[in-house]
């Protein structure tokens, strides 16, 4: 289970975009925690130094700080690079409908650059972030992959077209590409702070200072959180899967289903605190109810989720305890 067994050829470089940002810091420890090389591509517009000041000084790991808007640096950072795992973009559905140029231009424009770069360079695997977004207004569930609706947002949008050149690159240019659709991920280092923080490190650390989180709508949505070990084991393993998952994209949850006012009882509750929220209205391009089949993953990925939402939120918090 997890990624404990999983093994590359020992000379293996990867190359983390992101990787000063919540998942692509996790990335890079996990790998040199196996004693791989590790290339961080960041520009620190989101990612913060601090995510990977503790490995700074590891021999194996090299921080490039640069744009993945620019195509020189993407493909100066590809260069002698096994394994891409591309997490760099722009989140947030409410952000994205504000600046739609700003999105396609990080997110698409920036994917097809490394897309572009890997391929020049001869990377073997490339594995991106996508999203449970791309599933828009489908009331499936659980979510499945085929079974996709209306896109609902302009990141929405970016995360589906990023899958369709992925497609391409491998259909035409033979890169073998793996779409990772993540659905809510958390963790340890996911920064709490900001308008578009996501919520649970948000609701954390308003609780932990004994503000009044707000919940947008009902509190009745739903959403398959995805504890970020799982997402570790997704990355490492889609570097493995064979040449016939490639130009696919993949489910990667654990396959729950938490209603977000259930969440919130539960850190209230962790955290030994007696705080009501505040009901916003609901946000527009939000899915009411995600929740995945991953079984696609585990076919073709051998992924094997080992982290639940309970044993997730516990570690969590600890973490957020800790460090806030």
């Amino acid at each position: 289970m997890g990624y404990k067994n999983v093994s590359f050829p020992p000379s293996s470089t990867f190359l983390v975009t992101g990787g000063a940002g919540f998942i692509g810091s996790n990335l890079c420890e996990a790998i040199l925690n196996k004693g791989y090389r590790v290339r961080c591509l960041d520009n620190l517009s989101t990612g913060h130094k601090e995510n990977i000041a503790f490995f700074m000084s590891n021999e194996n790991f090299t921080f490039l700080e640069g744009d993945i808007k620019d195509f020189n640096v993407c493909q100066n950072a590809c260069k002698g690079v096994d394994y891409v795992l591309h997490q760099a973009a722009w989140g947030s559905v409410p952000r994205s409908l504000k600046l739609p140029l700003f999105y396609c231009e990080n997110n698409i424009q920036g994917t097809l650059n490394m897309l572009e770069a890997a391929r020049q360079c001869g990377v073997k695997k490339f594995v991106y972030a996508s999203s449970s977004s791309v599933y828009g207004d489908s009331t499936d569930l659980p979510k499945r992959e085929g079974h996709e609706g209306n896109l609902l947002s302009p990141y929405a949008v970016t995360k589906a077209s990023n899958e369709a050149w992925a497609k391409q690159y491998t259909k035409h240019y033979g890169l073998d590409t793996y779409g990772l659709r993540y659905f809510n991920v958390f963790g340890r280092r996911q920064d709490p702070n900001g308008a578009y923080a996501a919520v649970i490190p948000k609701f954390i650390g308003q609780l932990l200072k004994g503000e009044r989180p707000t919940i947008n709508g009902d509190g009745k949505q739903s959403r398959d959180f995805t504890y970020i070990e799982n997402v570790i084991e997704a990355n490492l393993k889609a570097c493995l899967a064979p040449r016939a998952a490639a130009g696919e994209a993949f489910n990667i949850a654990y396959g729950g289903q938490e209603y977000l006012i259930d969440v919130y009882h539960i850190l209230t509750n962790a955290l030994n605190v007696e705080i009501e929220p505040i009901f916003g209205p609901a946000r527009p391009g939000d899915i009411r109810h995600s929740n995945a089949d991953i079984e696609k993953a585990k076919n073709l990925l051998d992924y094997a989720p080992d982290w639940d939402f309970a044993r997730g939120i516990q570690a969590a918090i600890a973490w957020y305890q800790e460090h806030l």
